[in-house]
């Protein structure tokens, strides 16, 4: 038998197991969209933390407001001063900042993200007060200020947008890093891996095989999450370098299994494996921004957030499907997802053994 015979009755053979498997299809697809579906429903709900403004130029209104602050104003809103305009929109369209300020002789400009609302909502609320309260100081003469609001994108950007490619992030992380562990612990304990390796198949097409079901899976994933995520009730609007997205979820595949496979080259039990998985994942997902953005969070807990690939992963997918960055912004990103592949790949055929003794 040909190699590639050989790899196509094995990943034909796994795949099928995988759908036969009732339980790995209810934890690889639909509880992820489940959380999706919860997300979307509680999304607006949200608190926000303080709002970080870039103030372009001399905001007479601004400045006036933050110098005459008792302490209030200072504990919801942080202002700084960016000299380039342009950058300085970039990076609310980014996500780094949640507004640019300037002023345009009596007229208050407040540029603002759509991407998260109530950090939008909250930006609007604050600078119209402060139009409001310059007003009532001039006392006696007609309003002096006036404010304008600008959105950075598109009318049609929703919060939707930025919460469905982190919580696929997620659902990725998940399926790669337990898939991976658990099946490489049970072939070794039940002897499967011995009966493999005195097999005609070669060892690499065994894996092989075995990636390219997990690649296809997860390819299936982000199929399903977009379908769904783009439903009236949610409203999902692909940038225009969405497409971007699918090399992204490869590479992030491939991150995660090596991750797995490290698990399971070390474990020598199912349960060792399954507990150190979910040590693994769970902060995972939690630093990696897949349940709530990190702008809150301390200094350390974002640099800490920076070691897991996660992180990565969420952010090219957020680039190129909700912030509508061009397919060069989620390069970086696929590097180091694809650095992590390596490595990863590496340290598990060092740790790899046939036994479980």
């Amino acid at each position: 038998m040909s190699t590639f015979a050989s790899f196509k009755s094995l990943a034909r053979a796994m795949f099928l197991g995988f759908s036969r498997d009732r339980g790995a299809l209810f934890f690889t697809i639909l509880f992820p969209l489940m959380f999706l579906a919860i997300f979307g429903g509680v999304f607006g709900h949200q608190t926000t933390s303080k709002v970080k403004v870039l103030e372009v130029g001399r905001a007479a209104v601004l400045d006036q407001a933050v110098a005459h602050d008792s302490g209030g104003l200072g504990k919801v809103m942080k202002v700084t001063r960016a000299s380039d305009r342009a950058a300085a929109l970039r990076k609310v369209e980014k996500g780094d900042a949640d507004a640019v300020v300037e002023q345009r002789g009596g007229e208050l400009v407040v540029h603002y993200s759509a991407a998260d609302q109530v950090k939008a909502g909250t930006v609007r609320g604050l600078m119209d007060s402060l139009v409001q309260s310059a007003n009532q100081a001039a006392s006696g003469k007609p309003p002096a200020y006036k404010l304008a609001t600008q959105q950075v994108e598109d009318d049609s950007l929703k919060a939707i947008q930025f919460f469905t490619p982190s919580l696929l992030g997620w659902a990725l992380a998940s399926a790669g890093v337990f898939g991976a562990s658990q099946t490489l612990v049970t072939w070794r304990t039940k002897g499967i891996l011995r009966r493999l390796q005195l097999s005609p198949a070669p060892i690499p097409t065994v894996f092989a095989a075995r990636v390219a079901v997990s690649l296809a899976v997860a390819l299936a994933q982000f199929a399903l999450f977009v379908l769904v995520a783009q439903l009236p009730m949610f409203g999902l609007r692909l940038g225009h370098a969405w497409w971007m997205a699918v090399p992204m979820v490869m590479a992030g595949v491939l991150a995660f299994l090596s991750i797995g496979m490290v698990i399971g080259a070390w474990a020598k039990t199912q349960e060792t494996a399954q507990a150190v998985t979910q040590l693994i994942v769970l902060p995972m997902a939690f630093l990696g921004g897949s349940f709530f953005p990190l702008d809150a969070a301390p200094s350390w807990m974002k640099a800490l957030s920076y070691i897991f690939p996660l992180r990565y992963l969420n952010e090219g997918m957020l680039n190129v499907m909700g912030r509508g960055l061009g397919p060069v912004s989620a390069l970086p990103q696929i590097g180091v997802l694809l650095g992590v592949a390596v490595v990863g790949a590496l340290i598990a055929t060092r740790l790899f053994r046939w036994d479980a003794a």
